[in-house]
């Protein structure tokens, strides 16, 4: 069964680093999207980072452009996600999905079929 596990939250000090890592297994398809969502309490559920396997093309919200950096490991099934110079505004439980098929990663077309338990981060001093 298909099977997304996120890893490397925590807390961290404004201004630090957090690398996440999304684990993925159980595949059946050749081609994917993989984004990374987060959610603060009493927020909605935004779009930070999108790759896609097709042609690694990148896309990131402008909250998060030029802080974070989304890559993958296909030889490991792990996307990453690097997030420097994090603020308390960062903070979140932050969720991987896939959207599985032959397309283009554009972070407000990415529709996810699968979803992680998700990972905390947390931003403070």
């Amino acid at each position: 069964q298909v099977q997304l596990v996120e890893s490397g939250g925590g807390l961290v000090q404004p201004g630090g680093s957090l690398r996440l890592s999304c684990k993925q297994s159980g595949f059946t398809w050749l081609y994917n999207v993989i984004g990374w969502f987060r959610q603060a309490p009493g927020k909605e559920r935004e779009g930070v980072s999108c790759i896609s396997s097709s042609d690694d093309k990148t896309d990131y919200a402008e909250s998060v452009k030029g802080r974070f950096t989304i890559s993958r490991d296909n030889a490991e099934g792990t996307v990453y996600l690097q997030m420097d110079s994090l603020t308390p505004e960062d903070t979140a439980v932050y969720y991987c999905a896939a959207d599985p098929g032959f397309k283009r990663c554009v972070l407000s077309n990415v529709r996810p079929d699968y979803w992680g338990q998700g990972t905390q981060v947390t931003v403070s001093s």
